[in-house]
């Protein structure tokens, strides 16, 4: 069997998506799969690694050495091809935490911001939380497929935008950028002098015959007008761990982001994330090659059940992430009745499309990072309570 069919429980083990359905669901009786880790155990070599510094049995003040940062520096190069220094690097405890960072050291208060609807729910709170401006540049979705509105986005710039937080895949809606929309997004930032923001936490998880290009790499003068937030977290299931990293290559933003970084009181990573870290960029190779045949076997499991059986209800169209946007417009629910159907109806705990911007009101989000008979029992709730609605 392999390691990704294997069951493991997860309640009682104060998880955030299996112990969390009371407050977030207001019921017990759901099947988990929203919250964005996975029902996966992680490489075993990472938690060997871990084991075998527990047994140290002292766990003091720490440093990110030479190795950990080298381990990194390796990972971009041989999975995504480019080439990084390791003095660009930077430490948190999350992209998220990152992302706060970046905003507080190179903007200003009543700066705008732009940001690619529907996105990551945190986007929104990484901006107003600090004061500073959304400018939104909805994606276009046609066909099943979301694109840039390239119009739009220049549009935006011209208002004055000082920064755009990329994400990159797209979380939610899965899309993996294309060079050619890379470039043309950073000839746009670099006519109109704006600093990209870019998170990359998804970026190990394209599926197969998919590639991330990291949007920094395509040129040095865009290399040095980009801060790229990275981790290890999502690729190997190891966000408890709280450990990311920022790559600045420009000097003077880097100082000023380490600057923002203490002043928060935020100082590297501790001592299991550190481990964690260095262990699964040496030796995750293997077990993320295998996963995401998994995923991709997921998604297209998911794609050909609700096609079969509920063809109003489509998944779109995506390159990577574990995370399926569904399009349910056909069923003519508003975003708290479509919510409440698949509560309390299916029975399945997805994500509210809502919650990532108005233009997801009628989508929800589901985490595929599961055995396949946890999916398959998933997928089998939303097709009965659909077809019994």
């Amino acid at each position: 069997m392999s390691i990704f069919e294997e069951q493991h429980s997860r309640k009682n083990t104060r998880s955030v998506k299996w112990d969390m359905l009371k407050p977030v669901f207001q019921t017990d009786d759901v099947l988990p799969m929203w919250v964005a880790d996975m029902d996966f155990r992680a490489p075993e070599q990472v938690n060997e690694a871990l084991i075998e510094r527990s047994k140290h049995g002292i766990y003091g003040y720490t440093i990110v050495d030479d190795a950990v940062k080298d381990s990194v520096v390796k990972w971009i190069h041989r999975r995504h091809y480019w080439h990084i220094d390791p003095n660009w690097l930077s430490f948190s405890p999350g992209v998220v935490t990152s992302l706060h960072m970046a905003v507080q050291a190179l903007t200003e208060p009543n700066d705008k911001i732009l940001i690619q609807t529907p996105v990551y729910t945190p986007f929104y709170n990484v901006i107003e939380s600090h004061d500073r401006q959304i400018v939104k540049n909805p994606l276009r979705y046609e066909d099943n497929y979301y694109q840039i509105d390239f119009d739009d986005f220049e549009a935006k710039l011209k208002q004055g935008v000082k920064a755009f937080i990329l994400c990159s895949p797209h979380n939610p809606v899965g899309r993996v950028w294309k060079r050619e929309e890379l470039e043309k997004m950073t000839k746009l930032c670099l006519d109109y002098n704006v600093t990209i923001i870019s998170d990359e936490i998804h970026c190990d998880l394209t599926f197969p015959n998919e590639r991330h290009i990291p949007i920094a790499s395509l040129s040095k003068e865009i290399n040095d007008q980009t801060v790229t937030c990275m981790a290890p977290s999502k690729t190997f299931n190891l966000a408890g761990l709280q450990a990311s990293y920022i790559i600045t290559p420009n000097q003077e933003r880097r100082k000023k982001i380490e600057a923002q970084l203490s002043k928060q009181g935020v100082h590297g990573l501790n001592i299991m994330g550190n481990t964690a870290l260095e262990a699964a960029y040496l030796y995750g190779d293997s077990w993320l090659d295998e996963l995401r045949e998994v995923l991709l076997s997921h998604k297209q499991y998911v794609e050909e059940m609700l096609k079969t059986h509920i063809p109003e209800i489509t998944v779109t169209h995506s390159e990577g992430t574990y995370l399926l946007w569904i399009d349910c417009s056909a069923l003519n629910m508003d975003p708290k009745e479509l919510r409440e159907f698949m509560i309390h109806k299916a029975k399945v705990g997805l994500n509210t499309g809502k919650d990532y911007g108005k233009e997801g009101s009628t989508f929800m989000r589901m985490n595929i990072a599961c055995p396949r008979a946890t999916l398959e029992e998933g997928v089998r709730r939303i097709i009965q309570a659909i077809q019994n609605r």
